[in-house]
């Protein structure tokens, strides 16, 4: 092996990136840094004794080589499809059903990209810049025929194996024709996608733009479609776990599509989703589907009020006998039904329940109902429990409030405490280096070897290499068992300190409730209700707190949706409250 004679090979690995070479004794070119061998033999420098017919093979192999470097002609809504197709994916190794990524998720795509105007329709954005030949070995195809080739396999893997079987809705695709695209778009300068600069500036109006945070409300309208038993926030945490290609998701494009310049705007994300942008974004994109009724939410579907309530109250060690006290509170408010759970676009309010953040509000009332949490009573009955469970040790305990809080507060401060560790050792850069232009290339690469080979050193001297464990995908955050936990598990405790009979009935000892909202805002106000910590007892930003870390979700999001259950529970106080601010301005009138 001969170091000396591999220096004149200067392309980088393609496992490594790095350009330190060496030759096999076959001639072939290896990896000193990682001992990958490649393809390429050592150019012979005598070509005396070769065949003309040889050279010009050759020369033929180092062409389609330069060709690929300069990689393909590829539009922007396709490297939307391939992190789509990624998603949905991952979706399917997490347990959801192929017929997600198969047919529903591919449906809606088509439907966007129809009403996009970028496929599937007779005049689409790009046909005015694409001058595209035809070549003759398929001159009967129009403009028309070769659009889906937007979706082929050519740029990206399509969501279906078999197109003809899960497209009835569309025509028949025909082959495809070979296309060569004009040397302008080919050789763009700004981006690697041929339409990345118009693309970033397109403004259309009426045209819900694509962008990576909306391919997430692709995902969830599919699964809210499909009734996975998938909530927005666990989407969204999965997404933060790493399970759902999000964050530097172009890592994943096939090598051959190259990503720079006005591409990088586009597809590079620096931030973590958050529930009420994503939200927002589901509307938005239903909306502009125009998607008909989704299929009902039924009691026994996972998202119904009743079955979620159950999972939250496992979740944060609550008792089970609590959940019939939420399915009550759930009948009541009429929350329980179809017509309020189901998701409808073309309704005139155009929203969709949030299931998970009704589920926990829900948890909430309950709580204020049973023990006030107004930093008194939930203390005087803790008490009364505390002294039934040391004198009754044999029986059934009673829930005791105090020492449940105290049992939560040391495991969501561990929890929260690695989570914050957590994003702030996360690391930005992607293992795929972005840069500016063509140019800038080497330069980017050669900097990227720069810190790569300073943090190998770096982590020889602290004596290990830095590895952060990735969490197996889970529905529950937090794991309550009795057997060998030091941390008490509450489930089967029983409420009947809080609770007394009355008849065939249960009832609770507390007869006051206190309403979260006194007033709620205009209409023409952009929020429901203002939540300021400072105006509530410490026990009830404790609740809120508990819940808004599972779902990851602003404290003021919680309170809102509070709010609005005790505005569907307690009307008549709302309505009592209503008449006496109006009486109030009659008499200051007068």
């Amino acid at each position: 092996m001969d170091l000396e004679e591999a220096k004149e090979f200067k392309d980088r690995c393609s496992q490594c990136a790095a350009v330190s070479w060496g030759l096999t004794d076959e001639g072939k070119y290896y990896c000193t840094s990682c001992h990958n061998v490649t393809e390429r033999s050592r150019e012979v420098i005598n070509t005396g004794a070769i065949p003309n017919t040889k050279i010009q093979a050759i020369n033929r192999g180092l062409k389609r080589k330069r060709k690929l470097e300069k990689g393909w002609d590829w539009y922007v809504c396709e490297g939307f499809q391939h992190i789509l197709y990624q998603q949905a994916k991952a979706l399917q190794t997490l347990g959801v059903g192929p017929e997600l990524k198969n047919e529903v998720l591919h449906n809606f795509w088509k439907r966007y990209l129809q009403k996009s105007k970028q496929a599937y329709c007779k005049n689409p954005v790009y046909t005015s810049r694409r001058k595209t030949t035809v070549l003759e070995d398929n001159p009967s195809h129009s403009d028309w025929d070769s659009e889906p080739e937007l979706l082929s396999d050519l740029s990206c893997p399509s969501f279906v194996e078999s197109g003809a079987e899960s497209q009835p809705d569309v025509h028949t695709q025909k082959p495809f024709p070979i296309i060569k695209a004009s040397q302008s778009e080919t050789a763009s300068v700004c981006s690697g996608s041929l339409d990345g600069v118009e693309y970033s500036l397109r403004k259309e109006k009426g045209i819900v733009k694509m962008t990576v945070p909306r391919t997430l409300a692709f995902c969830y309208l599919s699964l809210l479609w499909q009734r996975e038993t998938l909530t927005l926030a666990d989407l969204l945490r999965f997404v933060e776990e790493e399970h759902i290609p999000y964050i530097n998701a172009f890592q994943h494009f096939p090598e051959e599509m190259k990503l720079y310049g006005r591409d990088k705007g586009i597809f590079a994300i620096e931030s973590w989703p958050n529930y009420e942008d994503i939200y927002k974004k589901i509307i938005e994109v239903a909306t502009f589907l125009d998607l008909p009724r989704f299929p009902d939410i039924t009691e026994d579907c996972y998202l119904h009020p009743n079955i979620l309530c159950m999972k939250y109250l496992m979740e944060v060690n609550l008792p089970d006998e609590m959940h019939d006290l939420t399915c009550h509170v759930v009948k009541v408010t009429g929350m329980g039904e179809v017509d309020f759970l189901t998701f409808d676009p073309i309704a005139k309010k155009g929203k969709t329940v949030k299931y998970d953040v009704q589920a926990v509000a829900v948890i909430v009332v309950v709580l204020k109902l049973l023990f006030l949490l107004d930093d008194n009573l939930e203390w005087s009955l803790s008490n009364i429990a505390e002294k039934y469970n040391e004198k009754n040790e044999e029986d059934k305990p009673w829930f005791d409030f105090r020492k449940w809080y105290q049992v939560m507060k040391t495991a969501v401060d561990e929890k929260k405490q690695k989570w914050e560790e957590a994003r702030a050792k996360y690391l930005w850069k992607s293992e795929k280096p972005l840069y500016h232009s063509a140019i800038d290339r080497s330069v980017v690469y050669k900097r990227r070897e720069m810190v790569v080979s300073l943090q190998k050193q770096f982590s020889t001297l602290v004596g290990s290499t830095p590895t952060v464990e990735k969490q197996s995908p889970s529905s529950f955050q937090f794991s309550w068992t009795e057997e060998g936990s030091d941390r008490t598990c509450f489930h089967g405790h029983s409420l009947q300190g809080v609770l007394k009979q009355k008849g065939q009935s249960l009832m609770t000892k507390n007869s006051l409730y206190w309403l979260s909202t006194q007033k709620f805002c205009k209409s023409y106000c952009k929020h429901v209700t203002t939540y300021e910590e400072s105006n509530f007892s410490l026990s009830y930003q404790f609740i809120l707190n508990l819940f808004s870390f599972l779902l990851r979700i602003k404290t003021s999001l919680l309170h809102e949706e509070v709010s609005l259950i005790e505005k569907r529970l307690f009307k008549a106080k709302y309505s009592t409250t209503k008449k006496k601010s109006s009486r109030s301005r009659k008499a200051r009138k007068c």
